[in-house]
């Protein structure tokens, strides 16, 4: 069997079991070609390059036994192979964090952001921080700028500091434990937050992939919006002159707006579309 027969059976399998393909795929065959090709040990862009090559019977049952897993388990491919991948960057995950995919990474990887800040910021905050990988890419983005990651989770925190170490960014990313603008004195030119958002009928809904991540990340109370509220009543006294907050809802918009009728926001474009990340200025949070 080569790979590609491996990785289309294996996606065969995942499909017809029902899997969740949602942290960090999309799809069967994506989940089924990250788990393959991170069993065979072949880095994950290389399906092209050793597409036809036969695999070995021993590898077979290994590549095979990790779908078995992955079906009997339901446990996120990510939390199996110990890595997920934002925006090209990879990271280290386990149980303690939720899986990155925060859709601000891709306004903040594609310089989005800078068209709204006056100059390059040099003080980010990175609010809810988890494994911090919206924490790393800021401070990859903007080499100059002083990032404090926050997270009210300690065990969090301990995912979120071996990433910034993996990445060399101990001297520029610092992180702190606290509940939300609690644990983040003084002013930033930039708050980013991928907060708790999800209302209590989709918790409650919610497959078995997403029932492993720490719900504490999640659950965003009865309409999604316990946390934000908190946050939106004390950013705009965090923020500098011109300085603006990033802010992910997911598919909360309809209770967003609900909750703060007539507060002017902007939808940053997205792969998922213009209304699950928002941008706030400061002076609109005033």
């Amino acid at each position: 069997m080569t790979l590609i027969e491996l990785i289309a059976h294996s996606s065969e399998r995942l499909e017809s079991a029902g899997v969740c393909c949602a942290q960090g795929t999309t799809h069967a065959f994506d989940e089924a070609a990250w788990l393959v090709l991170w069993r065979l040990g072949l880095p994950l862009d290389s399906l092209d390059e050793h597409a036809e090559r036969a695999v070995a019977p021993a590898d077979l049952q290994a590549a095979h036994d990790l779908v078995t897993q992955r079906i009997a388990s339901r446990r996120p491919a990510a939390y199996l192979t110990g890595e997920a991948w934002l925006q090209g960057v990879p990271f280290f995950v386990d149980e303690r964090v939720i899986i990155p995919r925060s859709l601000i990474a891709e306004p903040l990887a594609e310089g989005v952001l800078d068209a709204w800040l006056p100059d390059e910021p040099k003080t980010v905050l990175d609010l809810c921080t988890g494994g911090a990988s919206l924490a790393v890419l800021a401070a990859l983005a903007w080499p100059e700028a002083r990032v404090l990651a926050t997270d009210l989770s300690a065990d969090a925190l301990a995912v979120a500091r071996l990433n910034v170490e993996r990445h060399g960014l101990a001297e520029r990313i610092t992180l702190a434990q606290g509940d939300g603008l609690t644990a983040a004195p003084g002013r930033f030119d930039l708050i980013l937050c991928n907060p708790p958002y999800v209302n209590a009928a989709s918790m409650a809904a919610l497959p078995p992939e997403f029932r492993a991540e720490p719900a504490l990340a999640l659950d965003g109370g009865a309409d999604g919006m316990v946390f934000v509220r908190g946050l939106l009543a004390e950013a705009g006294h965090h923020l500098n002159a011109g300085g603006v907050l990033v802010l992910e809802i997911g598919h909360e918009r309809k209770h967003f707006d609900a909750a703060f009728p007539g507060l002017p926001v902007v939808g940053l474009p997205t792969s998922a579309g213009d209304e699950q990340v928002l941008l706030l200025e400061a002076a609109q949070l005033k």
